[in-house]
């Protein structure tokens, strides 16, 4: 019953700031269920990792350069490290594949109790610099749902 009334205040709360920070029951679930109410409201979702992302700009709004594992082995040909395989935005792609009737793009990131200060500013400007773009970060967990502003979250204790 409560994501009745919590499920529009959430949607309310996402629309106006742009970006929330959201402590979760560790358990799993209650994520998912507010997921789908943001979907219903006619947004398209990305649900990320924050480990391993690396530079967030380019890697969502930018073409960034990977390279695969090397798994210990040395490669003469392409240097020491292996080839530069490049990769297209994550963010700008889905954008510009989003279907007429989409309101615009959720980006829900878990675990982001492990992305940095820095990062966490750039998720907070992503909205306002792509004003079609919603973020949701996961940044700890509660016994219940509970959101805030993701600028409120930065504000030291």
């Amino acid at each position: 019953m409560g994501l009745l009334i919590n499920g529009k205040k959430f949607l309310r709360d996402l629309e106006n700031a742009g970006s929330l920070a959201v402590y979760a029951p560790l358990e799993g679930g209650f994520a998912g269920r507010y997921q789908r109410r943001v979907r219903a409201a006619g947004y398209s979702n990305i649900t990320l990792n924050a480990r391993g992302l690396g530079d967030l700009a380019a890697y969502l709004m930018g073409v960034h350069g990977v390279r695969p594992p090397h798994l210990g082995k040395k490669d003469y040909g392409d240097g020491a490290v292996g080839p530069i395989a490049y990769l297209p935005p994550v963010v700008t792609t889905e954008l510009e594949n989003l279907p007429k009737d989409c309101k615009g793009l959720l980006l829900w990131i878990i675990d982001g109790r492990v992305l940095s200060r820095q990062e966490l500013e750039y998720l907070t400007a992503l909205p306002k610099i792509e004003p079609r773009v919603k973020v949701v970060v996961e940044v700890g967990g509660e016994r219940f749902v509970r959101w805030m502003h993701l600028e409120e979250a930065l504000v030291p204790a």
